[in-house]
């Protein structure tokens, strides 16, 4: 996931920065990225149309998610890439009322759950999102572990 692509640049560099992972760039499946202390998934397995998944596309996926949640064992930090997985994994984990979202937010629940604006194109071409603003998402779940 995010192999090959422009956030995924952003998403490899800092997970390596922050001892994530062994390299900080992945352009294919063989390349020899190895994450460590690190898992990826996503709340929405396909790319929908324009990029804007509609609820019933995110409620489709949701049992996938929750099965690859409650697989991870020692869990113990979440960082979520945008307001969607933010708002997904906390519907996921029956947390409620919803916490608003904001990039490095960070939710005390077991596990911590840490926001990050999504390192898209948009968000990464207008400086929404810098690498020092990514890289202290990381470096606060290090920080956790």
């Amino acid at each position: 996931m995010f192999t090959g692509d422009s956030s995924g640049r952003w998403l490899y560099r800092a997970l390596h920065k922050a001892g994530f992972a062994n390299q900080p760039a992945s352009e294919r499946r063989d390349d020899g990225l190895r994450l460590i202390d690190c898992y990826i998934t996503a709340a929405i397995h396909c790319a929908p149309p324009g990029n804007k998944p509609l609820p019933s596309e995110i409620a489709n996926c949701n049992q996938f998610l929750r099965e690859e949640l409650d697989a991870l064992r020692n869990l113990k930090v979440v960082i979520t890439l945008g307001r969607i997985a933010f708002e997904t994994y906390l519907k996921t984990r029956g947390i409620a009322p919803l916490p608003s979202f904001a990039h490095n937010r960070r939710c005390d629940f077991n596990p911590v759950l840490i926001a990050s604006y999504h390192p898209s194109r948009q968000n990464t071409n207008t400086g929404k999102l810098t690498e020092l603003m990514f890289d202290a998402v990381f470096a606060q779940a290090k920080a956790v572990l």
